[in-house]
């Protein structure tokens, strides 16, 4: 029987905002990866126009979603066969139905996404946490290690999951590391499950996917959550390695799932075909994240904090270290969990590191930047079109707070 686990540490922070901020507290909510903007009118009309479509079809996805999902892959440079990729209920849903396919331990990347280990925990198998190097990707000697170590143990390690770009830092992982890490899974006979639900938000040069330099051992996720703000629809797609794996994941499927929604399939093929009002669409959000999650980034630097530099998604991870003295004697803040309620009865909720798996001595945390863009349509659609985002009052607003807790930080206070 599968281990009991925690409700999802980025949800349960969602839920405790909402409930604060309904009691009428004034909570910024930067907890989950949630992407504050609109649905793209088109994609909506879409959605609309399939309403009608009630019947299961079938359990890998209808082809016309299945052949729009490998274009999409291979305009980024991926081997990708239609007759390969399957549809599920949201990319969370694929990576868990993926574990069950493979069937046996997996290593997972520390700090990375909260759900990872408990997924495989819910699978039964067992997580092995193995430190980043960079971006998401595990460090490949450590994992060779922790393989060798968990085999010589009687344990049957599978998979190595990484996150490209990475969550919770929103940093890239070099062309170097992603081939070293290749290279290992090759030696050692691993798979490489490759979370790229954020590769559409890279500021820059694309992120390198694992399923570019090993393809036969790479299964690559993605869906619409980030890059078109639609994460209540559960749509997302998955591109397997080989035949083997795609049966299994279609039997694991339809006991669970048995289709994703058709209606959302039919939207979901028309995005992943990335007409011209799609590509500007993501486009446009790709540049209002950068702008606000730079701003944001640039004061806890000024308090203090040490940051990767920002390149993609919504996502920052401030290390307090160098603060450590004066926040254990001014704010008695010991550690990242200290931390994070310092914020949050500041009136900023995130997320402690120790929610990625560090360690609770750590001073990490995890704030994103993604519903800082508006409460209403109106304000979101001016954020996305705005030449410079931060002069609108209500981000300018909530940056201004940012500002005004962090300095709350470095001085003494009552909170």
């Amino acid at each position: 029987m599968a281990e009991v686990v925690a409700m999802s540490a980025t949800l349960a922070a969602d839920a405790d905002i909402a409930r604060r901020q309904a009691a009428g507290e004034q909570v910024l909510s930067m907890a989950s990866g949630e992407i504050g903007l609109p649905v793209l009118p088109e994609l909506r009309a879409r959605l609309a126009a399939s309403a009608g479509s009630n019947a299961y079809g079938p359990v890998e996805g209808s082809s016309a979603l299945r052949s729009a999902a490998a274009g999409y892959w291979e305009r980024r440079g991926l081997d990708a066969d239609p007759d390969l990729v399957v549809a599920g209920p949201g990319s969370k849903s694929l990576l868990f139905a993926v574990l069950l396919a493979l069937g046996g331990d997996v290593v997972v990347p520390v700090p990375g996404w909260v759900s990872y280990p408990s997924q495989a925990l819910l699978a039964g198998v067992r997580p092995i946490p193995v430190a980043v190097s960079e971006g998401g990707v595990p460090d490949p000697e450590l994992v060779r290690s922790a393989v060798i170590t968990a085999r010589a143990a009687g344990q049957n390690p599978r998979a190595v999951v990484v996150t490209v770009p990475d969550n919770p830092s929103g940093s890239v992982a070099s062309e170097l590391t992603v081939r070293r890490l290749a290279a290992v899974c090759r030696e050692l006979d691993l798979f490489i499950v490759s979370d790229e639900i954020y590769c559409d938000l890279v500021f820059g040069s694309p992120a390198v996917s694992p399923a570019s330099v090993a393809p036969e051992r790479t299964v690559v996720t993605t869906g619409l959550t980030k890059n078109l703000a639609v994460g209540g629809w559960r749509t997302g797609v998955v591109r397997l390695p080989n035949r083997e794996l795609h049966s299994r994941l279609v039997s694991v499927a339809s006991q669970i799932w048995s289709s994703a929604p058709a209606p959302v399939q039919a939207a979901a093929a028309y995005a992943f075909s990335e007409p011209a009002e799609v590509v500007e669409r993501v486009a446009a959000g790709r540049r209002l994240h950068f702008a606000v999650a730079s701003a944001v980034a640039a004061r806890f630097a000024a308090a203090g904090a040490l940051l990767a530099p920002v390149r993609a998604t919504c996502y920052l991870y401030p290390d307090f270290e160098p603060l450590r003295e004066h926040l254990a004697l001014v704010h008695n803040v010991h550690g990242c969990e200290h931390l994070a309620a310092w914020f949050g009865r500041a009136g900023i909720g995130l997320l402690a590191g120790s929610a990625f798996g560090e360690p609770t001595e750590v001073l990490r945390i995890r704030a994103a930047t993604s519903r800082l863009y508006g409460s209403t349509e109106e304000q979101q659609v001016a954020a996305l079109s705005s030449d410079d985002p931060l002069r609108l009052p209500w981000i300018r607003a909530a940056v201004e707070r940012i500002d005004d807790v962090l300095s709350g930080l470095t001085v003494p206070d009552s909170l």
